[in-house]
This record gives structure tokens, sequence and C-alpha cells, in this order.
């Protein structure tokens, strides 16, 4: 007798939902038994990431409703030991994220007494996912930032205005050799948590930075009249805006661009390897872009207007940027 394994009405994402659940079962259970037999971290935490991906490749339709599966097995627990993973997870700041998060993976001073207190699992782990593609990815575009502003300053002089949109602890300002040297004007840190303005006019006091409270909201309301800069940048936020969002926050930054002003924004990219990891074990769901994506904002900011404009990856093609200048 030949027996069927769903049943011949049954929807075909429910047929999909059963045969990935049972997948990655199986998937969890390996991880299960490594830990038992104290298999290498290392080992573990890689095939894990490589699995989750792959999972998430082949089940595209149905992974959100994998993802609580994966957050609920006892293996989570195991994983939660590296103090990046459970910041991302645990969301201390009430969103996703957050500037202390991105910290873990430049491997800051202000996190170091929390990697300190971590076990050593937790701290070997750490080591493996703040050098994951993403993060390099994430450590490279900080240093993107520095030198975008350092040669927008060198260019135009000491005139030269900059804003950072979602600006985080502004970490790019550290190592600007045109904040060390006051070669700029002033450099606008916009962020919706007061507690990151806090720590950037703490940390930049007497600069010419200007940390300021404000969200996207605001922006698009005009609600701040931050006047018009040569520079302004969005680098970890676009990630989190829907393609509505994403070209209305563009319009509203070209329309603060002074002539000739550049505007760039980034965006996790759809090459990214870890995300399944990143969205099961962290609980850090990003809207990963496409090249054709990024152009399609770009083209709907400008709307037929004339302006030179590019979309390029990052070395490892984890993080993608679109930069528009505006005509001289």
């Amino acid at each position: 007798m030949k027996r069927e394994v769903f049943p011949a009405g049954a929807p075909a994402d429910e047929r999909q939902l059963r045969i990935a659940r049972d997948e990655l079962t199986l998937i969890l259970q390996v991880a299960s038994q490594q830990i038992q037999a104290d298999r290498s971290p290392d080992l573990i935490i890689d095939r894990l990431i490589r699995s989750l991906h792959e999972s998430r490749e082949k089940y595209r339709a149905v992974w959100p409703d994998l993802i609580p599966m994966v957050q609920d097995h006892p293996v989570a627990v195991y994983f939660h030991n590296d103090p990046f993973t459970r910041w991302s997870f645990e969301k201390p700041r009430g969103y996703s994220g957050d500037a202390s998060l991105i910290d873990f993976i430049y491997g800051h001073p202000d996190i170091a007494a929390d990697v300190e207190r971590a076990s050593p699992l937790g701290r070997t782990l750490y080591e493996y996912t703040r050098n994951a593609p993403s993060a390099v990815a994430v450590r490279e575009r900080r240093d993107l930032l520095t030198r975008t502003v350092d040669e927008t300053a060198a260019r135009l002089g000491p005139e030269t205005e900059v804003l950072a949109v979602a600006a985080g602890h502004l970490r790019e300002a550290e190592t600007s050799r045109a904040v060390r040297e006051r070669g700029i004007k002033r450099w606008v840190a916009l962020d919706q948590d007061p507690l990151s303005v806090g720590r950037t006019m703490r940390d930049f006091n007497g600069t010419p930075i200007d940390a300021m409270d404000g969200s996207v909201r605001g922006l698009l309301k005009n609600d701040y009249r931050l006047g018009q800069f040569d520079l302004i940048y969005a680098a970890g936020l676009y990630d989190y805006l829907a393609d509505k969002v994403a070209v209305k926050l563009t319009q509203t930054c070209l329309s603060m661009l002074k002539p000739g002003g550049t505007f760039l924004f980034a965006n996790f990219s759809t090459e990214v390897p870890d995300d399944g990891y990143m969205e099961t074990m962290m609980n850090w769901t990003l809207l990963l872009r496409s090249q054709s994506e990024m152009w399609s904002i770009i083209e709907a900011s400008l709307d037929g207007q004339q302006a030179e404009k590019s979309v390029f990856f990052g070395a490892n093609r984890n993080i993608i940027y679109g930069t528009i200048r505006k005509p001289s």
C-alpha cells in the first residue's frame, strides 16, 4: 500500500512547512549532540550558521514560521553565552541594532566589561561572531564613513558640514582627522535614542560634533531645521525601512544637501551568509537589499532629476552602498 507523507489536499506552504520543520529539527539535534559531545565551539557555531542560512534560502516562503522553533529550542541557551548574541536577542534598549550592539562588533572598550563577565565559552563564541562576515563588513563600513568625511573636509575646507542620520555612538568620528584637527565646521549626529545622544555628547565634548535627539519621523516632518550639508549619510538605518519610507527619507536628505553635496546610505545585502543565525539566535531581522533594489530606491527618490549616482559593494559584499551627488 502506497502511503503519502502529506494529505493530497494539503496546501503547498503547509507541506513545505512540515518538511522544513523536520529538516530544522535535525539541524538543531545535531547541534545538541555536538554540544553534549563537547565539540569545539567554533565548529558547532560554524556548522549551525551555515545550516540556518541554507534552510533560510531553501524555505524562504515559510522561514518566518520557523524562527520561533529555533529560538525556543534548548540549544539557544548555549549560543546565548556569547554576550553579543545575547545582547541582540534580549534588546536591553528595546529595539534591534542599538549602538551598544554595534560596539560589540567593533570590540569597543565600552563593552569590554560585558565581554569580561562572559564565560570562557561565551568569549570563544564572541570571538567567532564578531569576526563573522557581516561583522567584518560593519567595521569596514565604519572606516569607509571616516574616510568619506575626512575626504570631504579635505576637499571643501573647514566650512564643511556633515549630518549623520541614526548616528548611534558615532564611532567613525573617533579616528577622524577632520575632527582631530578641527577641519570641519559641524558634524551633526542625529539619533532617536537619548542614551546614544548622551554618550556622543560626552565622548565628543569640545569638538565640532553636535549630538541631537531626533527620529526619521521628525526628519520627514522637517521638525529640526538643521540647515544644509555637504555630506549626509545613513549607515545603519535603511535595513529597517520599507521601500516607501526609504524613498521619502532619501528625498528629504537630498533636499538638505548643498549644491554638489553627497548623500550616502548603506544596507546589508542579500549575500549575508549569517542571516539565518541573526534572525533566530540573535532575534535581529533586517531588510536585506540587492543591487537592483538599491538602484530602485535611488531612481524613485530622484524621480527623473539629474544627479551623479552609484551603487557598490563593500569588500566581502555583505554591505551594499548607494550614493547620490547633487549637481553643483
